[in-house]
């Protein structure tokens, strides 16, 4: 780790759901020398404890911002992708005056449809009742596009397996209850940089340019050839872009 008296903010790296920090490795290894970068695992996700379970999504906001204190972290840019996008718009909203730049990937700021909601639920109860081997099969393909290198695949669908399958549903319950982030939005008032895979089905394109528009400070960047993990499927696009706003925000 770099010392605390690097000139640069430290980087804050959210990882999405069913993932581990691991999922930030290209970006961890890019940008740790020099750079104090800090990537939990989540609560019940990767190496963390599965028990308390989540129960509001705001309580992942709750440990990262306890994370933060204990690591006397004051100030820092925040990144999050997907889940994680949307875990870092609720620390804004709770500790915005923190955050000097806002890094939102492959992400949405809306709350759940009902259908959305209900979706969810059911695939919290599928995960109970068969685990999560059957659940990455099936998405795998749509985390990353068809073409992503099968080393990449083959680390995306380990971390989905080794997510604990009561974790993953009480995130899943809770987030089909979270808040909209939508007005909030209009109100962040950091360099903010949204990022999004071409050919991501989950969190679209449109998705995107909708948050881009809303925000008031903000890049739009498109990586091509990527679905929803742009950052593994193509780390050197993914990395000189946040390379380009770290410069910009410090």
């Amino acid at each position: 780790m770099p010392p605390l008296t690097s000139p640069y903010l430290p980087l804050v790296l959210i990882h999405g759901h069913p993932f581990d920090h691991t999922m930030w490795t290209p970006q961890i290894e890019a940008f740790s020398p020099g750079r104090r970068v800090i990537a939990p695992d989540l609560r019940g996700y990767g190496s963390s404890s599965a028990t308390p379970a989540i129960t509001r999504f705001s309580d992942f906001t709750t440990d990262i911002e306890a994370l933060l204190d204990e690591a006397k972290v004051e100030t820092f840019v925040l990144a999050g992708l997907s889940m994680g996008g949307q875990i870092a718009m609720d620390c804004y909203g709770r500790f915005g005056e923190r955050v000097r730049g806002l890094v939102l990937a492959d992400t949405f700021p809306s709350a759940d449809t009902p259908e959305a909601a209900r979706t969810r639920e059911a695939t919290a109860d599928r995960l109970l009742r068969e685990g999560m081997r059957g659940y990455a099969d099936e998405v795998l393909e749509r985390m990353v596009a068809p073409s992503a290198d099968p080393q990449v695949k083959a680390h995306v669908h380990r971390m989905m397996t080794a997510t604990d399958p009561g974790s993953a549903a009480a995130a899943l319950r809770a987030r089909a209850r979270r808040p909209d982030y939508r007005d909030l939005l209009t109100r962040v008032t950091v360099p903010t940089l949204v990022v999004v895979g071409a050919d991501d089905t989950y969190t679209p394109v449109s998705d995107a340019e909708a948050m881009n528009a809303a925000l008031p400070d903000s890049t739009l960047r498109v990586i091509e050839g990527a679905a929803h993990l742009p950052n593994l499927e193509r780390p050197r696009e993914f990395n000189e872009m946040l390379g380009e706003f770290l410069a910009h925000v410090g």
